[in-house]
């Protein structure tokens, strides 16, 4: 079973997310005076294990015959929970280097779980 290029080049964007996470969290908290949160450092990890290392992932086990080929649905949820934790942990990180809390944060957390378990559930569907 074949993936599609647009699968490949998903995986090389969200390669290139990371690699811009980690240059704007390094300089984000190089001008935030030695203050960091671990929010902000780990933010590239969402697009690199959840995006990258997820779908290579899957696309070898689907070369190989034991699962079929994710949707675009599926592939778009899964998009969406990547995008809402990453932009939960940068505002997260943000915010407790500003110095402050907001319990309004944990919503990025709920609906980016949210919606990578609906793209996970339509993974297996035609």
């Amino acid at each position: 079973m074949t993936l599609s290029v647009s699968e490949n080049k998903l995986i090389k964007k969200y390669f290139y997310i990371s690699l811009f996470l980690i240059f704007f969290g390094m300089i984000y908290e190089h001008f935030s005076y030695s203050v960091y949160s671990a929010f902000m450092v780990y933010a590239f990890l969402f697009p690199f294990i959840g995006g990258c290392l997820y779908l290579k992932f899957r696309k070898s086990l689907a070369l190989a015959g034991r699962v079929k080929a994710p949707s675009t649905l599926s592939l778009s949820l899964h998009a969406a929970g990547i995008s809402f934790l990453t932009v939960g942990s940068i505002f997260k990180g943000i915010l407790d280097i500003y110095g402050t809390t907001n319990r309004l944060t944990n919503i990025y957390w709920v609906v980016g779980f949210i919606f990578i378990l609906a793209g996970l559930s339509q993974f297996n569907k035609e």
